[in-house]
């Protein structure tokens, strides 16, 4: 048999070489390839290599099942070749990471760019999200004097919504180098050095500050994202090349350190000040604008608004809000207000056509809530409208829309606010802004549900939501299957396998799994788990834990070696939602406690908690049979092995 190396140059050469291959992650007991072309994998050897079980393609990755020695044979791929190693944290869509990437394939620099966007900015939607809804209860508790904003309660509380948005660069740099394939917390070094307080203090000063030299202008960087972006698009090829011509006995620390020295003065010295420059120079446009058509200028201020908040420029209107404030108010915040709107609008919209799906419902609820209340719209900049491209143009029409209203009327902000449903009393004349950016919002509503997302994106959309309707009626799949019985026994020493889990049991090849299902893996069973409790079904030592949790392998005396499984493609949570205190290499007894699991959240994640139990050896065995479905409990046995 082919030893691990062999078995993973083989496998890169046939799924169509390292040039074919977008990322590669690996879970219990396959590697999980996103690829650029599936018509070069050579499938056909690759079920032939002794080394590997199968190879199937399946929920837009192509997967080769290894068996439990993945890990080894994921290694010497990750050691032999320059291969971007995959994110599984994005709350379980693969469909998402698709979509993603798609657009690097055409080879256009724009597409380019909305990729690098979107792809930093998808790790963080739960936590845009979470934030945002965060900071519409306060403004809801607020408002109906249920909480103070003088109490203790609503400080630690609003700390709480605001410390995402105020060290944002951070996250930004550690998603964007993750992205890249750069080292994470050197990127969120890099944005954390311009929020430390040495560099804030500094805005403080008088004098003409200088570094080496050159002259060095001080801003306040916190909730920026454009200065990131840049500085990290420079740090990952700098990285590279420091890793290239580095010697490995200096490597672990003098590239990290060299990275830092260099990339963070250049972001304070060149990129942040030109997002300045860029701000002060759109502003003193408008103004000019203004000054010739508020019409105009409406529409222009609300269509453009989403890209100068992408840029971080945005916060160059600031000084002339406030001066305008000081006078007879602002219109240019009111005129915002029509992109603000119509960006709720959108997220309505999507809300209402894709409501069957529960990861894109849930998104774009919580998004539109946190927007009408809070006025915190980046949930839905970043996590639908630069995502999915078609929103764009949308966008700019309704708001455009909305605006344009706002500059006709002359409606203005009269004390300084962010916009949203609950701040409309600071603007005047109340009935003609609430009309504009009615408009906004009801038109970008309309025409979201009209357009939708995109022939690609719905498809995949509407591909998860039948997953999830088939998930949910996985209990009656499980039922109908209780009429197979177990197959005749053979002769031989009968050893009982009890069950690690309460639930339906089905049989394995009603898992939606061909690598299970098809037996490739080994014989067993399956469990339709109604407690989120694993147990150890005999007495035995732990052979092998895969860090998520997920899957677990055993070994007992009599060499059974089993594989349990829990759910199908879990691995994409990353440990999210299960929890365990043993360790690989510990011995157990039967009935101990291995894992314990959140089966709603799992599933409202979008997967499947069908939990294969597999005798991964089964062929040194007589046979291996399940026993019939029907409900078990820990205590029965499920599947009988014969020496």
């Amino acid at each position: 048999m082919a030893n691990n190396k062999e078995t993973a140059t083989f496998i890169i050469e046939h799924i169509g070489g390292e040039e074919n291959i977008i990322s590669l992650v690996h879970c219990a007991t396959r590697l999980r390839f996103q690829l650029k072309d599936t018509s070069k994998v050579d499938e056909e050897a690759l079920k032939n290599n002794p080394g590997i079980l199968t190879a199937v393609e399946s929920g837009g990755q192509y997967q080769v099942v290894i068996g439990n020695h993945v890990a080894k044979v994921y290694q010497e791929i990750m050691n032999q070749y320059q291969i971007q190693s995959g994110d599984s944290t994005s709350n379980g869509s693969a469909s998402n990471a698709d979509e993603i990437k798609k657009s690097v394939r055409s080879k256009n620099p724009l597409a380019k760019v909305f990729e690098y966007i979107s792809g930093t900015f998808s790790p963080l939607i739960p936590s845009l999200a979470g934030a945002g809804m965060v900071k519409a209860l306060l403004a809801v508790l607020t408002m109906f004097n249920w909480l103070s904003e003088e109490s203790a309660t609503y400080a630690v509380l609003d700390a709480a919504s605001n410390g995402l948005f105020y060290f944002f660069p951070i996250f930004v740099g550690i998603s964007a180098a993750k992205f890249l394939n750069a080292n994470p917390y050197v990127g969120g070094i890099i944005g954390a050095g311009l929020l430390e307080p040495s560099f804030t203090s500094l805005m403080d000063s008088s004098q003409n500050l200088d570094f080496l030299g050159i002259p060095l202008i001080i801003s306040d960087y916190s909730t920026t994202v454009f200065p990131l972006l840049v500085a990290i698009a420079f740090f990952a090829p700098l990285e590279r090349f420091l890793k290239k011509y580095t010697p490995d006995t200096i490597q672990l620390f003098f590239v990290p350190m060299l990275s830092i020295i260099i990339m963070t003065p250049l972001t304070a010295l060149i990129f942040g000040p030109f997002s300045q420059y860029l701000s002060q120079l759109i502003a003193d446009g408008l103004v000019a604008l203004l000054s010739f058509s508020s019409v105009l200028t409406g529409m222009l201020m609300a269509s453009v608004w989403p890209f100068l908040v992408v840029l971080g420029v945005h916060w160059g209107l600031t000084p002339i809000t406030l001066d305008n404030l000081a006078r007879n108010g602002d219109p240019l915040n009111a005129m915002q207000a029509g992109s603000t709107f119509a960006q709720m609008g959108i997220a309505f919209g999507v809300f209402l056509r894709y409501r069957k799906n529960k990861n894109i419902r849930s998104l774009s609820f919580a998004a539109t809530l946190s927007g009408i209340f809070a006025g915190v719209t980046e949930p839905i900049l970043y996590g639908l409208i630069l995502r999915y491209r078609r929103l764009i143009p949308i966008l700019m029409v309704s708001g455009a829309i909305g605006g344009g209203l706002v500059g006709f009327f002359d409606a203005r902000l009269l004390s300084f606010a962010f916009n949203s449903v609950l701040t409309i009393p600071a603007y005047s004349p109340i009935p003609q802004y609430v009309l504009s950016i009615a408009i906004a919002f009801a038109v970008a509503t309309i025409l979201t549900f009209i357009f939708g997302l995109g022939k690609d994106a719905d498809a995949s959309l509407e591909a998860e939501a039948a997953n999830e309707i088939a998930n949910e009626s996985s209990e009656e799949i499980a039922a109908e299957a209780a009429a197979d019985d177990k197959e005749e026994l053979v002769e031989g020493t009968q050893i009982q396998i009890h069950s690690p889990l309460e639930g339906e049991l089905v049989p394995l090849k009603e898992v939606e799994d061909e690598v299970f299902s098809s037996g490739a893996m080994g014989q067993g069973g399956a469990i339709l788990p109604t407690e989120g409790k694993l147990v150890a079904p005999f007495d035995c030592k732990i052979t092998s834990f895969f860090p998520t949790k997920h899957a677990i392998g055993l070994t007992d005396k009599n060499g059974i070696e089993l594989l349990i499984h829990i759910g199908m493609d879990t691995v994409q949570l990353n440990g999210e939602h299960f929890s365990s205190s043993v360790k690989e290499g510990q011995e157990v007894k039967k009935g101990d406690s291995l894992v314990n699991f959140d089966i709603e959240a799992i599933q409202q994640a979008g997967y499947s908690v069908v939990t294969p139990i597999i005798v991964t050896n089964t062929n040194d065995f007589k046979q291996v049979a399940s026993e019939k479905s029907r409900h078990v409990a820990p205590s029965d046995s499920i599947i009988t092995v014969v020496k």
